[in-house]
């Protein structure tokens, strides 16, 4: 995983993105739903593209990304671990660049989010925010692209790839918070139904 730092020659780009998620009450609190990273991440990501490295370290297989006349694919070793407070982190601890071992040498990726529970005139949120950067350089002949230009692309490629998480984040997240609420107050259920059942006595 490429973690070293480029020459000042490097072009670098950058994208932020926010989120805000108002949470409907359940039997369980989203805080215990919260605490499990492993839920999180495949809720965020498609979860046939994750592999556990450890308790909270995943590796994330990239969808394909086009930029100018360039096709890679990261695979990124991400952190995702909560605090104390009950906020999430996540941190990236390197990226590697599958089949294009020129990017490979060259390429540095930063990433760096949290989501946090708020709680406001009775309402429960929850708040997010992640920050992406990539420094590379460009081969040629793209080297000879405009920089303006360069920078363009490359943002707005970054752009996508946080809105894409978004996405998903509003519309994955709470669903499979629901279902694991469901699968908890069942398997809780049929806990208790079994420690109810008498004792089978055979004459």
């Amino acid at each position: 995983m490429s973690t070293l730092p480029l020459n000042s020659g490097a072009t670098q780009f950058s994208a932020s993105q926010t989120a805000k998620i108002n949470v409907l009450s359940q039997p369980i609190p989203i805080e215990h739903y919260l605490r499990q990273p492993q839920r999180l991440v495949n809720a965020l990501t498609d979860s046939r593209r994750v592999s556990q490295l450890s308790e909270q370290v995943f590796r994330l297989k990239m969808q394909p990304l086009s930029f100018l006349s360039l096709k890679i694919q990261p695979t990124v070793d991400m952190k995702v671990w909560a605090e104390s407070n009950g906020t999430i982190k996540l941190r990236s601890l390197g990226c590697e660049i599958l089949g294009f071992e020129y990017i490979n040498q060259r390429f540095t990726l930063n990433l760096q989010g949290h989501l946090s529970l708020h709680e406001s005139n009775g309402i429960t949120s929850l708040q997010g925010r992640a920050d992406l950067e990539v420094q590379v350089d460009i081969p040629p002949p793209l080297c000879f692209t405009p920089r303006p230009i360069l920078e363009a692309a490359g943002n707005g490629l970054l752009k996508s790839v946080l809105m894409t998480v978004k996405q998903r984040l509003l519309h994955q997240l709470l669903a499979d918070y629901h279902s694991w609420v469901k699968s908890q107050i069942e398997e809780n259920t049929l806990d208790n139904y079994n420690s109810e059942l008498p004792l089978f006595n055979p004459e």
